[in-house]
């Protein structure tokens, strides 16, 4: 800590029990979230090298904690007092990367019509994975947790183009993009012909 204290360390090796791969590398942000410590002294050191330290350098060579993707931070909205109306930007203010890795989205509260919501967004493309928003939720169980970006996050497709977005246009190539189409195959079966199929009653 910046007061020399000591604090707990935020990484465990798996072991036998912890539903990971034994020997891996891993962190609870409920119990101790990565504090994401400029000079990143556990990517050295690590003996096993799963952690990349390419994946944390920047273009001229440097460390750069800014750069790591160990997840990917998720809102449950059901559960985020913010999105009941309750003023509460917990998370917002624990983020190290404030106003980037999450943003506070102003809504009007259409329900009363005075007040407003100020909606905690996760910027998928600028998060770190931290946890430090998980460790930082005020609710019983977090309303934001932290996921693997795999789990966290979907994928709409190489053949979907956003016509807005000139560099995601640069993959349709020469193609025109009027002339892009994505075509799912029609069954030609009716309901009633694999409904109930190998079903006994």
């Amino acid at each position: 800590n910046k007061d020399g204290s000591k604090r707990e360390g935020t990484l465990q090796m798996a072991k036998g029990g912890d539903h990971r791969m034994i020997g891996t590398p891993f962190f609870i942000p409920t119990d101790v979230p990565c504090y994401m410590c400029d000079d990143i002294p556990c990517v050295p050191v690590c003996p096993s090298g799963a952690l990349d330290e390419m994946s944390v350098t920047g273009e001229k060579g440097e460390l750069d904690i800014n750069q790591a993707r160990m997840g990917l931070a998720v809102v449950h909205k059901e559960s985020c007092i913010a999105f009941w109306g309750i003023q509460c930007d917990a998370c917002y203010r624990a983020c190290p990367l404030m106003d980037e890795a999450i943003t506070l989205e102003y809504q009007k509260n259409e329900r009363t019509g005075k007040h407003a919501f100020l909606l905690p967004i996760v910027q998928s493309d600028v998060c770190t994975g931290c946890g430090l928003c998980e460790k930082a939720c005020v609710t019983e169980e977090p309303a934001i947790f932290v996921l693997p970006v795999e789990q966290a996050t979907g994928k709409a497709g190489d053949h979907y183009v956003k016509g807005w977005d000139k560099k995601d246009q640069l993959r349709a190539g020469d193609r025109k993009l009027d002339e892009i189409e994505t075509k799912t195959e029609r069954s030609e079966q009716e309901a009633s012909d694999y409904l109930n199929t190998e079903v006994e009653y």
